[in-house]
């Protein structure tokens, strides 16, 4: 029976060793995997920020010598950057930068010996359209030993097309070496290994025991897969002097602990869910209340989500529209094959909508249409992947009922504006016509002297007859001119001599200057080019500046009255566009401060029986064919009014 319970305590006892052995060993291999995995989401993170700050430098708008700069201040930063390059669409290196912490590692071998690699990383790249890797490549150095590299591609893409790339290269030993903590390295041996177990890189020095522990991660790079290493050696295991008392000791005090973690564990799993079902009464809240439809679609097509500001939109419930594919109920029959393509088109990705929205109509279920604001993005889930499209839908019924309104209201104010400016343009054209229509009177009469008179002057009255034509139709056209300029058409504008403008007024000058006792003077030298003028109106203009002097004169008792008519080349704008100065000059008193601030205020007049709209209909004109209409004194005594017009182009415009 001793002997029994020895061998049974024996057995029980080398039961114990054995099961704390392997526990131990399990352990140590947990650990190991633990820390490859740790090593590897260390390497992945410090990949990623990698990408980052190579896409910063790609975004920033650089010449070569302040992008050399922004690259060398990267390497500095980098140790596990070896090279970057930024090489043209072609892979032609327009720029390049080497670290500082070695030297070139392509100064034995040329670069082009890895340009397959490169070639590798940037196709991939491309038909990606993101960063890529190419498979690892070593380099043998000066020294007689060699680096393992890795080439990161990054494609600069400009409106769709690939304008450029940006070519980092990384060193596999100093990748490890700064990336892993320095804690891996000192007890356990890190490297990089193809598929097959061939090491690529190394990294740390491990202590020599009589077991092994090895654990593997893959790292999947696209473009490029490499495996991460992790070697780690432990000693045996201490075997405890008493196996039974420390087992009994050391399963109380795992129960407790057990015990302890468990009940941790539940209460932060309550606190979890709780949290958790916070949230999602949070979310929902914010779904009920929100204004904004919003409706979610799968890469298919179906409807997978709509809120209910949607559903209160087009009047469905969740129910008629979830899972629904193409044709939805919610669109016009007349327009469910135009959206049927435009939805096509954007799930197979070749239509991107824009990112202010796009305007479409929507049909609520009792057949009525609605106009709504679509803004939509792809849908990403948490790795990264489309999984569908998002949309904001507004309704902008109101908005456009508020525009209706602002263009009525304008369309009034228009037509207010419009009726006001026919009765302005009537007592204008009563205040117009005074000239010609008196010219008319004038000749008329006087033809009628000279047949009671005598036949003998024939001559003299063909001319008077003929005056009289000309003047009808000069009023005539001055009638059409205010009748277009109320209905708001198009003034016709011609290319017109300067000289022919002031010959058109002088009869009507010359008359009331003979009747006043002026002298008229006209200087328009015959090579100053033509201007692009409504000729009838920049003729009233000239008439009524003309008439204003000869008037002031006469009011005024000058001595020897003199009116000058002068047109001269005002000069070029900054664009090339050439302006004709014309001037009406006289001797009269000039113009009082206090009249000058509110003389071209329509109907103010300082004459008993003006109407005040002269001036103003004269600044009205000039401004509308782009010039300016100016006054200032003539010295020694008198005023000059100046206003400009443009000129024909010395050759005509090319289209």
């Amino acid at each position: 029976m001793w002997a029994l319970l020895g061998v049974l305590v024996v057995g029980l006892l080398v039961t114990l060793v054995y099961l704390a052995s392997r526990y131990e060993a399990s352990q140590a291999q947990s650990a190991v995997e633990r820390d490859v995995a740790d090593a590897l989401s260390d390497i992945r993170s410090a990949l990623t920020r990698n990408v980052q700050t190579l896409q910063a430098l790609q975004a920033g708008q650089f010449n070569r010598e302040e992008w050399q700069q922004e690259a060398n201040k990267l390497l500095r930063d980098n140790r596990e950057w070896v090279r970057i390059e930024w090489r043209s669409p072609q892979l032609a290196v327009l720029s390049a930068a080497d670290t500082p912490y070695r030297p070139p590692v392509f100064a034995r071998f040329e670069r082009d010996n890895s340009l397959p690699e490169v070639q590798q990383a940037c196709t991939t790249a491309r038909h990606i359209s993101s960063p890529a890797y190419a498979r690892s490549h070593f380099v043998p150095q000066a020294d007689g030993t060699g680096l393992e590299l890795l080439e990161l591609c990054l494609p600069e893409v400009s409106g769709g097309r690939v304008t450029g790339y940006l070519v980092a290269t990384y060193s596999l030993g100093e990748l490890l070496a700064s990336r892993i903590g320095p804690q891996l390295g000192r007890s356990q041996e890190i490297s990089f290994t193809e598929a097959d177990g061939t090491r690529l890189a190394m990294h740390g020095l491990a202590r020599r025991g009589s077991r092994v522990f090895t654990a593997q991660q893959l790292l999947d790079l696209p473009g490029s897969t490499m495996v991460l290493r992790m070697d780690s050696w432990r000693a045996n295991p201490d075997v405890f002097p008493n196996v039974l008392t420390a087992l009994v000791t050391v399963m109380s005090i795992a129960l407790v602990t057990v015990l302890f973690m468990l009940g941790h564990d539940t209460r932060r799993r309550l606190r979890v869910e709780q949290d958790l079902a916070d949230a999602l009464a949070f979310r929902k809240a914010m779904e009920d209340s929100l204004v904004t439809g919003l409706r979610a679609r799968d890469l298919e097509g179906r409807t997978t989500y709509v809120n209910p500001a949607f559903c209160q939109m087009v009047g469905f419930s969740q129910d008629e529209l979830l899972g629904l594919e193409a044709p939805a109920p919610y669109w016009p029959p007349e327009r469910a094959e135009e959206y049927r393509r435009r939805q096509q088109v954007r799930l197979t990705g070749g239509n991107r909508p824009p990112r202010e929205g796009f305007e479409s109509v929507f049909m609520r279920k009792d057949g009525t249409r609605i106009p709504v604001l679509i803004i939509e993005a792809p849908l990403i889930n948490a790795h990264g992947l489309q999984t569908g499209w998002m949309s904001a839908v507004l309704d902008i019924s109101e908005q456009r009922r508020v525009e209706e309104l602002s263009r009525a209201s304008q369309e009034r104010l228009q037509a207010t504006a419009r009726l006001a400016t026919v009765g302005e343009m009537a007592s204008l054209l009563s205040h117009e016509l005074n000239q010609p229509l008196a010219a008319i009177s004038s000749y008329a009469t006087g033809s009628i002297n000279l047949l009671a008179e005598s036949p003998a002057h024939s001559d003299d009255l063909q001319l008077a007859l003929k005056r009289i034509a000309q003047q009808a139709e000069r009023a005539g056209r001055v009638i059409k001119s205010v009748h277009d300029f109320v209905r708001r058409r198009d003034q016709a504008r011609e290319p017109v001599a300067p000289a022919l403008l002031v010959d058109a007024i002088l009869p009507l000058v010359n008359l009331q200057a003979r009747k006043l006792g002026v002298r008229v003077e006209s200087r328009v030298p015959e090579d100053l080019p033509r201007v692009l003028c409504d000729r009838t109106m920049v003729e009233q203009v000239l008439l009524n500046l003309a008439r204003n002097a000869m008037q002031a004169m006469d009011e005024a008792r000058v001595a020897q009255p003199s009116l000058l008519l002068q047109a001269r080349i005002a000069g070029t704008s900054e664009i090339g566009k050439r302006w004709l100065e014309f001037s009406v000059a006289d001797v009269g008193p000039g113009i009082p401060e206090e009249v000058k601030t509110q003389l071209f205020t329509p109907f103010f007049t300082t004459k008993a029986e003006g109407m005040g709209l002269g001036l103003s209909l004269c600044r009205t004109v000039v401004e509308q064919h782009g010039g300016y209409l100016v006054f200032e004194p003539n010295l020694p005594q008198g005023t000059i009014f100046r206003f400009t017009l443009p000129a024909q182009p010395a050759f005509p415009a090319r289209t």
